[in-house]
């Protein structure tokens, strides 16, 4: 099993920015595709972005491409969200997830029901 420490949320003014990461217990973190998620009071949890095994495809929702930086340090069993330009719909708890790959280099999840694994959430507020 695959467990998921988030950190690094905060209260940011728009157009900040704040690093987040996530910390992945040891062990099977190299064969799982990693996503973040993000979810506002009273909405649906949404894709944030998605990077696969190897870390060299990384993937984005179009509400955050440009502005948002997905990385993953499999020696470390990390990965990171870099955000800037925060606006204050960018406010919401951040969720680390992760999605079994079946070994695929290529796969890279987009869904919440791709994601086996979740981290307890980070909170990001931006303020205008």
């Amino acid at each position: 099993q695959l467990q998921l420490v988030e950190s690094g949320g905060g209260l940011v003014q728009a157009g900040g920015s704040l690093k987040l990461s996530c910390a992945a217990s040891a062990g099977t973190f190299g064969s799982y595709a990693m996503g973040w998620f993000r979810q506002a009071p009273g909405k649906q949890r949404e894709f944030v972005a998605s990077i696969n095994l190897s870390g060299n495809r990384p993937y984005y929702s179009a509400l955050v491409k440009g502005r948002f930086t997905i990385s993953r340090d499999n020696a470390r069993n990390m990965v990171y969200l870099e955000t800037s330009s925060l606006k204050p719909e960018d406010t919401g708890i951040y969720y680390c997830a992760a999605a079994p790959t079946g070994g695929s280099d290529y796969y890279i999840g987009r869904s919440v029901h791709e994601h086996e694994y979740w981290g307890q959430g980070t909170q990001v507020t931006v303020s205008s």
